[in-house]
């Protein structure tokens, strides 16, 4: 870049030169003793130098500069500037006041920053005060205590001159107590710069305004239908509540001429919170409740962009240097870049109803290198914003040559300023910052102006990727002014990367060792790709069983993408929390669809079957999966026609199914058998279940012995039946005797015979041996007993040795 160009200028004249002089002998006047003293051979300009530079101590007082206005002045007005002194010494300050000092114009970008680091007062460098009765005075200052002051000047008195920037001072000259003498305290110092009339040629300046955040959502959705979304924390709420930062951002973007940037995640998230969703809190999660806030700002947003430019960058703002550095030599980095992109257009368009351009990549502040240009392109865009401290001139150029640049294969380089996109990155809570930071920008704004004045130049400047709300708020302030100044128009990204590019503008992209090392150490590591493909390889196996797949494969695709986004950069340990999660949450998911455990078995007989039941706790169904049963000696126990037997199985959510599986024995024993569930295409599926089947085989001598048994109890049971038939044709008998013998003895109907001792025994000796009197049918061959045996009785097996197996 030309920061050695100079610019048209004016020179201060030998008068004024002469009078600023004479303004710090004058300030110096009590130091006049001390000059007749001075050895011969000593200018008296330099001792006076000298003895002002040993006396002053100018950083006593802290000189703080907290607003400047106008920014940009133009014939005719006022400038004022006010701010505060604070006694930072160890002597009250008596007879002090603050003045205004307007040094001659900087003749180049490099002379503003040499100007902008200077702290101390320099005689014969620094101008002498305006004079007039432009100060504000103090009678003490006491240390320690701050004070207020506010100066008005007319601009004509500043005695400015041609066109140009000027460094502009505010300075307190006070006495102390072991110094009673006026001397400079404190000085701040920042720039004025002065064009009142418009420049024939204007810069065309192109302002990035980025609407990025940190990763908020997790992977984790809701059991229910409505797959309710998890978020880490609710920082995002506060970031879009009234006054939060990405609030400001739009509220402030609204009225200006920028073009925004957006990382459709955030659009994704803060769409997600406008309806159902939950924050972690620990192991559990709580409601979300800011829906209301999360339309408003999505509202304010698609109001604010419709019809302004609008950049989508890849979902999740990957890191492309870290891709390209750590991630190309695993399978299937690229590929996620590429769905990323694709995703991001469709995204903006849903939520804010406007189509974004993705043809522009945006590497981490710019830097570049034939890997990072390579990855970034891989995707489908052509345009790669980067920044002059990594594209860095060396055709010595006497200017600021024009942003685009080609460097090679159809990919155009869209070089930001280095200087004026870093103007911000400070702590602009500080109104002396800010008011410092705004100068800065339309000073080195206008003096890339002035480099070439009758050159068209297009500037694109691209700042910090997440802004602060203060940060945002200077930067408004900056591009508001330079809107007012006279030597600036604004133009969108897309006409920038269009514009004819200075043939004597640097296009070599620089090699990859020179890649910052500062940058590098925020990079990702490889263990972050590494983490994307095993978690793809898991989702793969995964998604096959699933009757919907778009619920697993649309968030944990997301997560994924969210797992190498930039602003992970420095974050190393939430990063790496935040892929721990998503691994267990997936794991968490395909446990859900398992085998439930079995105990032992106990198998008697040739052949029984052996139940394995499949568990399936997700909301949704799963197909595609084959169960298999294996037995690890088939010599003693086939599954099957075989070692092992499959069969295809469908569960209902939340449901679980049971699968039998037949069996057949050769020999007694244990044998250990493994089910195991298989994906069509013959990945295991989730963990085996092992359990022992008890083999007890029943021989041909067993099968005798049990028929004789039978055989016998048919026997006792004929036996039975003819008993009981005698003893009944008996008992006939012996009931029509008695009554023959009452009717003979004239007892007559109804008369109710009693049983005698004798008529009992005799009674009991016409029985067989064995027999009872009571009627159980037990004997009576026409009604057969009801325990008739179990000709295949179902092995129970011993009491405790396991569970029933279904024959």
């Amino acid at each position: 870049m030309a920061e050695a160009a100079d610019f048209q200028g004016m020179s201060p004249s030998p008068a004024r030169r002469w009078l600023r002089r004479s303004g710090v002998l004058l300030a110096g006047v009590p130091l006049l003793t001390g000059l007749l003293q001075l050895p011969l051979g000593t200018s008296a300009y330099a001792a006076e130098r000298t003895a002002v530079a040993d006396a002053t101590g100018s950083s006593t007082v802290d000189v703080s500069l907290d607003s400047l206005t106008p920014s940009v002045p133009t014939t005719g007005d006022t400038v004022t500037v006010s701010g505060t002194v604070t006694n930072n010494g160890k002597q009250t300050v008596t007879d002090a006041h603050v003045g205004i000092r307007v040094g001659p114009s900087l003749t180049s970008l490099s002379a503003i920053d040499s100007a902008a680091k200077r702290t101390e007062f320099q005689p014969g460098i620094d101008a002498s005060e305006v004079g007039g009765s432009y100060v504000a005075k103090f009678s003490e200052l006491a240390v320690g205590v701050s004070q207020p002051f506010s100066i008005s000047v007319p601009v004509d008195d500043l005695d400015l001159g041609a066109d140009g920037v000027y460094q502009l001072a505010v300075s307190l000259t006070g006495r102390t107590a072991a110094q009673p003498w006026d001397q400079i305290l404190g000085i701040q110092r920042t720039f004025l710069p002065w064009q009142p009339d418009a420049a024939d040629t204007k810069t065309k300046t192109t302002y990035l305004w980025p609407l990025i955040s940190t990763v908020h959502l997790t992977a984790e959705t809701g059991s229910d239908a409505q797959q309710t979304p998890v978020f880490e924390n609710d920082d995002l709420a506060a970031e879009i509540s009234p006054g939060g930062r990405l609030d400001q951002l739009v509220s402030l973007g609204s009225d200006l001429d920028v073009t925004w940037v957006l990382d459709p995640d955030l659009l994704a998230s803060v769409d997600a919170m406008t309806r159902s969703y939950q924050i972690q809190d620990g192991d559990t999660t709580t409601a979300g409740k800011n829906q209301a806030i999360a339309k408003q700002w999505l509202a304010k947003l698609e109001t604010t962009v419709k019809d302004k430019e609008v950049v989508a960058l890849p979902f999740a703002d990957p890191d492309l240097a870290s891709l390209a550095h750590n991630g190309t030599n695993i399978t299937g980095s690229l590929s996620h870049l590429k769905d990323a992109t694709d995703v991001a257009a469709s995204t903006v368009d849903t939520v804010l109803h406007v189509t974004p351009n993705t043809d522009f990549a945006w590497p981490a502040d710019g830097a570049l290198d034939p890997s990072i240009v390579k990855v970034a392109t891989s995707a489908g865009a052509d345009k790669v914003i980067a920044r002059s401290d990594s594209l860095r001139e060396t055709g010595g150029l006497s200017y600021t040559p024009s942003a685009a640049r080609p460097i090679g294969g159809g990919t155009t380089a869209v070089v930001a300023d280095a200087r004026l996109s870093t103007d911000f990155q400070g702590d602009m809570t500080e109104a002396d910052n800010s008011t410092l930071a705004v100068q800065d920008f339309l000073a080195q704004s206008l003096a890339i102006n002035l480099q070439e004045p009758q050159k068209q130049r297009s500037i694109v400047i691209a700042p910090q990727r997440v802004p602060s709300a203060s940060q945002a708020e200077t930067m408004a302030q900056a591009l508001t002014a330079l809107r007012d100044g006279n030597w600036s128009e604004s133009q969108g990204l897309s006409a920038a990367a269009k514009a004819k590019p200075d043939p004597g503008a640097t296009t070599k992209v620089p090699a990859e060792s020179a890649y910052p090392s500062s940058l590098r150490k925020q990079q990702l590591p490889q263990s972050a790709f590494e983490w994307i493909r095993d978690t793809q390889t898991s989702l793969d196996n995964f998604k096959v069983i699933l009757t919907d797949q778009s619920r697993v494969v649309t968030p944990f695709g997301r997560a994924m993408d969210r797992g190498m986004s930039t602003s992970w950069r420095s974050r190393a340990a939430p990063a790496a929390a935040f892929r721990t999660s998503v691994s267990s949450y997936l794991n968490d998911l395909t446990g859900l669809v398992k085998l439930i455990e079995k105990s032992d078995a106990q198998l008697s007989g040739r052949s029984a079957t052996i139940p394995v039941t499949v568990q399936n706790n997700l909301v949704q169904g799963v197909d595609h999966l084959v169960l298999r049963l294996t037995s690890e000696q088939p010599t003693r126990l086939k599954i099957g026609d075989g070692p092992y037997d499959e069969q295809r199985i469908a569960v209902a959510g939340e449901h679980s199914q049971s699968v039998k599986f037949t069996t057949s024995t050769k020999a007694n024993g244990p044998v250990k058998v493994v089910a195991q569930l298989y994906t069509e295409d013959g990945q295991k599926y989730g963990a085996p279940v092992t359990f022992e089947v008890k083999v007890t085989e029943i021989t041909s001598t067993v099968m005798l012995v049990i028929g004789g048994g039978f055989l016998l109890l048919v026997l006792a049971g004929y036996r039975m039946y003819t008993q009981r038939k005698r003893a009944t044709a008996r008992q006939a008998e012996e009931d029509a005797r008695e009554g023959e013998s009452a009717s003979e003895d004239g007892t007559g109907d109804g008369a109710v015979p009693v049983e005698t001792e004798d008529s009992a025994a005799e009674d009991s000796q016409d029985r067989p041996a064995g027999e009872s009197g009571t009627e159980s049918g037990a004997d009576d061959p026409e009604h057969p007993s009801d325990l008739t045996p179990d000709t295949a009785p179902e092995s129970t097996g011993p009491s405790g040795t396991g569970e029933r197996v279904d024959r």
